[in-house]
């Protein structure tokens, strides 16, 4: 299924990053790693991502162009015995995470399988609300123009 967007962009300027938003919504059909996306705080964040079985060198956590790639492989080992049952995953997996303006990953940690990702908005000094002040300036003494009137004659 695909939308056409041309009308609407034919009057909008620097909305380029949201059409190509658009066209990778429907690639996010994987299910595989399942993750969670939590507000921490009132600027703050964390993805979590069920990892288990990986270790920190198999992932990797790239960010480019407002978006966070998170991947990882797995090297392969050697079969120490015939499963029965295989219901661990450890496959290779790519999860993208599309990240609003000023979005900053400020790290990553892996703890009991999770990897949980925290990420911060920061806005700068130059996009924040500012206040103007209106100035006035100083009322100023109106001046007044003394006109001359022509003197009357004297009464004799």
């Amino acid at each position: 299924m695909t939308y056409d967007f041309a009308p609407l962009f034919r009057t909008a300027v620097g909305f380029d990053r949201l059409a190509r938003l658009v066209d990778t919504l429907p690639q996010e059909a994987a299910s595989y790693p399942p993750y969670n996306i939590e507000k921490t705080g009132e600027d703050t964040y964390r993805v979590s991502l069920a990892v288990a079985g990986f270790a920190p060198e198999d992932i990797e956590l790239t960010v480019k162009d407002n978006a966070l790639l998170v991947s990882g492989r797995v090297a392969e080992e050697p079969e120490k015995g015939e499963f029965l049952h295989r219901g661990i995953a450890a496959r290779a997996f790519q999860r993208r995470f599309v990240l609003a303006e000023h979005m900053v990953v400020e790290g990553a940690e892996l703890v009991n399988g999770l990897l949980n990702v925290g990420i911060r908005r920061v806005v700068p000094e130059s996009a924040k609300p500012r206040r103007i002040e209106i100035s006035t300036k100083a009322a100023q003494p109106a001046k007044t123009i003394e006109a001359s009137q022509p003197e009357l004659p004297k009464a004799a």
